[in-house]
């Protein structure tokens, strides 16, 4: 206990050490995510763990250390967004994503659930992530979107007297990929609510029921804020959400709090809009897959959309309209669109590979570059922190060999926080660690 006491204050003096000191990375190719957009051959210094400074010819402050880039491009930290990073190792051995309980749905807060010595936070950081989304996901009661048996979510939910909690999956948050015990950034940022299929599923098998029963949750919300007093001297009557589930929902019926509806199909994303509209309530599009036949609405609504840009395939009926030029489509229209990965965990390290297919289906590279930094950052209300290279914001950025969206270029040093990051995974160590046939093997492994 003693040692691991040491050990953690040892670190924790490390890291504040490390945020004091100043760095001046130099003749880097800097990509802002903001104006100017673009310094050919440009310093930034970093200093208490915050972007000091940055510009052309700009010479080093006295005492710096110095990281000459030599021409390397330097860039924000991507976001991974609708990560499950923290919440998951491997998803056939569990997660803690979600929660099937009648008296837990939108009061599930996903910042309780995160490790940040998850082994997969390196893996991310390796693939020039430094920040994340993570989203809860629908209970196996609530069937989801990507359920194989499109019937089985009719069914879901009965035998329960009430089913109200199931219509929101619970409370996203942003977090950071560095070293430290805690690594929230900004929690209860989305209330994440399923549409389409998934919806009707736990709505009791059709779309137009799910719409129903959220406008009743809602309006059950509001009488329950003009009247909790009553509520709580038994007073009032019944209502199908728990008092956790009417006081999380507090903040979306306000408008502090967006949902954000996972929803695939045009005609269900006309209905959602509708939906925001009637009840007063800010709107995040996940998913989207046909929202370029509805970009127009989107864009008149003012609503964000997040999604994945490789989605091409009609893998139900509800995305036969899906298209890799989704993105691209969709920011042309005047959308604000972030970029998601296949897969919130182990391949979220791939979403600056994805960011590069959108580029070669007609996204500018610059709206490429925004659609994984400065707009999740901006849509998730971190922007006054971190999402672009801006005085003042944190150091949270990395050097890159090359283009950060060709498959070839490697980082070369990452800073989350002003804090420089080291360079390996658990899985960069197994491969060291046995890469070398000829070395004895650990006693574990050796045969009596």
């Amino acid at each position: 206990m003693r040692k691991a006491l040491l050990g953690a204050c040892a670190f924790a003096a490390l890291a504040s050490a490390a945020q004091a000191e100043t760095i001046a990375i130099t003749h880097a190719h800097i990509l802002t995510a903001a104006s100017p957009g673009e310094i050919a051959d440009g310093t930034l210094v970093i200093r208490d763990g915050k972007i000091a400074t940055l510009g052309t010819g700009a010479a080093a402050p006295a005492g710096a250390r110095v990281i000459d880039a030599k021409g390397a491009t330097l860039a924000p930290g991507f976001f991974a967004t609708n990560s499950s990073l923290g919440s998951v190792e491997v998803n056939s051995l569990g997660n803690d994503l979600s929660v099937d309980n009648p008296e837990i749905g939108a009061a599930f807060d996903i910042q309780y659930t995160l490790n940040p010595e998850s082994i997969l936070l390196p893996v991310a950081r390796l693939g020039g992530l430094t920040s994340a989304i993570v989203m809860p996901k629908p209970g196996r009661g609530r069937r989801g979107a990507e359920d194989d048996d499109e019937t089985s979510s009719f069914t879901a939910g009965a035998g329960s007297e009430s089913n109200s909690h199931a219509l929101f999956a619970g409370q996203a948050a942003v977090v950071h990929l560095g070293k430290g015990d805690n690594i929230v950034t900004r929690a209860k940022v989305g209330m994440v609510v399923p549409f389409g299929q998934a919806g009707a599923g736990v709505a009791g098998g059709a779309r137009g029921a799910e719409f129903v029963a959220l406008k009743a949750a809602l309006q059950d919300v509001r009488d329950y804020m003009k009247n909790k007093a009553a509520y709580d001297r038994a007073g009032f009557r019944q209502l199908p959400l728990s008092k956790a589930d009417l006081e999380a929902l507090i903040p979306v019926v306000q408008g502090k709090m967006p949902v954000i509806a996972d929803v695939h199909r045009a005609s269900d994303i006309r209905a959602v809009l509708k939906l925001a509209h009637d009840e007063g309530f800010k709107v995040i599009l996940d998913g989207a897959e046909e929202g370029w036949l509805v970009a127009a609405d989107i864009a008149k609504a003012g609503v964000p959309v997040l999604l994945n840009p490789t989605n091409d395939r009609p893998e139900s009926y509800e995305t036969l309209a899906a298209t890799m030029d989704n993105a691209a489509r969709l920011q042309a229209a005047g959308v604000t669109v972030a970029l998601e990965s296949e897969g919130g965990d182990y391949r979220a390290r791939e979403t600056r590979y994805d960011a590069g297919n959108a580029v070669s289906h007609g996204m500018p590279y610059a709206a490429a570059l925004a659609a994984v930094t400065i707009n999740p950052a901006k849509i998730f209300g971190v922007s006054e922190r971190t999402g672009s290279l801006e005085p003042g914001k944190d150091a949270d950025l990395v050097l890159w060999t090359g283009d950060p969206f060709e498959p070839l270029s490697q980082p070369v040093a990452i800073f989350i926080q002003g804090v420089q990051q080291t360079m390996t995974s658990r899985q960069l160590e197994l491969r060291d660690r046995y890469k070398d046939l000829a070395r004895p093997l650990p006693p574990g492994y050796t045969h009596p």
